[in-house]
C-alpha cells in the first residue's frame, strides 16, 4: 500500500509539471479558460444524471462518479493553482529574462495572455511552480484551513514567483496605494528600472475598464444574483464560477470591457450554499438572490481592494479574483464556525 502510495503521488507530481507546462505554453489566462469549460462539462454531467434518473438503460451512479470537475477542471491539468498560476509565475521568468517583447501596455511581466509556446526553459519553470501549486493546495486542504485552497494557492504561488524571480511585492505607490487617478490622467512613470519599458504607466490597474468603485459594486449585485440564482435552479455550486470563466474567451479575443466575474460567482454561489446547508429549495428564492447579491459585492470589492494594493503598482500578475476568493471564503468559514450558517458548503474547517 505504502508503494501505492508513492507511485500515486509521483504521478500527481508528474501530473502537475506537465499542466503547468503546458499551461505556460498555451498562456496562463486561455488556460484558466479551459477550466472554466472543463468545469461548465463536470458540472453539466452531474446535473445531466439526476435529470435521467430513471431512464431505462441509463446508469444516474456512474455519471455522478464522472470526477471531470475535480480531476480536471480543478486538478493537475487545469487546476488554476497548476495551470494558471504556473503561466503567470513563467510569465514573471520570461519577461525576468527579455524573453517577451509582445508590445503590451503593462510591464510584460503582468500579461498573462500571451503564449509562450514551447520553449524548454520557460516551460520547466512553468512545470516547478506546477509542481508548487499542487503542493500549496495540497496542504492546505490536509490541514483543513478555511479558505479556498486553490485560490490560496493561486495567491501564495505569485507572492512566490515576486520573491524568487526578485520582482517587488507591492511596488511603489507614490501618489497613494489606492489612487487610481494618475491612470484616468494617463500620468507615466518618471524613471524606469535598468530593462523597463519605456513610457510606462505609473498606475496599472488589473483591469482597466472594472476599477470603479461603482461599477465594480453594481457588477457584484447582478454577478452574485445570477449566480445565487443558477446554483438554486441546479444545485451546482461550481457551475456559475465555470460559466464565468469561459466567458474570459471573448476577454482573450480582444473583445473589450468583458468584465472578469468568476471571483463573485463562486463566492455568491457558495455562500447561499452555506447559508442553507444545501437545502436550497426549503428558502424563499428571492431571499437567496439578495444574499448572492450581498456577497458578490464583498467579493468585487475585495477583489478591487486587492488589485490596487498588490497589482496597480507591481510588476508581475497575482490575481485578484483569486484573492477575493480567499477572503470570501474565509467569511463564508467563519460564519460557519460562529454558527450564522448551518454549513460551510464546500470550503474547509478547521474542526
Amino acid at each position: 500500500m505504502a508503494e501505492f502510495s508513492e507511485l500515486w503521488l509521483l504521478g500527481m507530481l508528474l501530473a502537475a509539471f506537465a499542466g503547468g507546462a503546458f499551461g505556460t505554453a498555451i498562456g496562463a489566462l486561455p488556460a484558466f479558460i479551459f477550466t472554466g469549460f472543463l468545469v461548465m462539462l463536470g458540472e453539466g454531467v452531474k446535473i445531466l444524471a439526476g435529470d435521467l434518473s430513471g431512464i431505462a438503460g441509463v446508469d444516474p451512479a456512474a455519471l455522478q462518479a464522472a470526477s471531470i470537475t475535480d480531476e480536471l477542471g480543478f486538478g493537475p491539468v487545469f487546476g488554476p493553482h497548476i495551470s494558471f498560476a504556473a503561466g503567470a509565475a513563467a510569465a514573471a521568468y520570461a519577461a525576468s529574462r527579455g524573453k517577451m517583447d509582445t508590445g503590451f501596455p503593462y510591464h510584460e511581466a503582468k500579461n498573462i495572455a500571451f503564449a509562450h509556446g514551447p520553449k524548454p526553459d520557460v516551460m520547466f519553470v512553468g512545470g516547478l511552480f506546477g509542481i508548487l501549486g499542487y503542493w500549496i493546495a495540497t496542504i492546505s486542504v490536509t490541514l483543513n484551513l478555511p479558505w479556498d485552497p486553490i485560490a490560496m494557492a493561486v495567491v501564495l504561488s505569485a507572492v512566490a514567483h515576486r520573491v524568487i524571480f526578485r520582482y517587488p511585492l507591492i511596488g511603489k505607490a507614490k501618489k497613494g496605494l489606492l489612487n487610481m487617478k494618475p491612470f484616468a490622467a494617463e500620468e507615466l512613470k518618471e524613471k524606469q528600472a535598468p530593462g523597463e519599458k519605456k513610457h510606462r504607466l505609473l498606475v496599472e490597474p488589473w483591469l482597466g475598464h472594472q476599477y470603479k468603485w461603482a461599477d465594480v459594486t453594481m457588477l457584484g449585485v447582478v454577478v452574485g444574483i445570477l449566480a445565487a440564482f443558477i446554483t438554486y435552479e441546479t444545485g451546482s455550486v461550481f457551475l456559475p464560477f465555470g460559466i464565468s470563466a469561459a466567458t474570459l474567451l471573448f476577454l482573450n479575443l480582444g473583445v473589450i470591457n468583458i468584465p472578469v466575474t468568476h471571483h463573485i460567482s463562486l463566492v455568491s454561489s457558495t455562500a447561499i450554499v452555506a447559508a442553507t446547508g444545501g437545502a436550497l429549495g426549503d428558502f424563499s428564492m428571492s431571499a437567496l438572490l439578495l444574499l448572492g447579491a450581498l456577497f458578490g459585492v464583498i467579493a468585487a470589492l475585495f477583489g478591487e481592494l486587492i488589485q490596487r494594493i498588490f497589482f496597480a503598482h507591481a510588476d508581475t500578475h497575482l490575481d485578484p479574483p483569486a484573492a477575493a476568493i480567499v477572503v470570501g471564503t474565509f467569511i463564508i468559514a467563519v460564519l460557519a464556525v460562529a454558527g450564522v450558517f448551518p454549513s460551510s458548503a464546500w470550503v474547509p474547517l478547521p474542526f
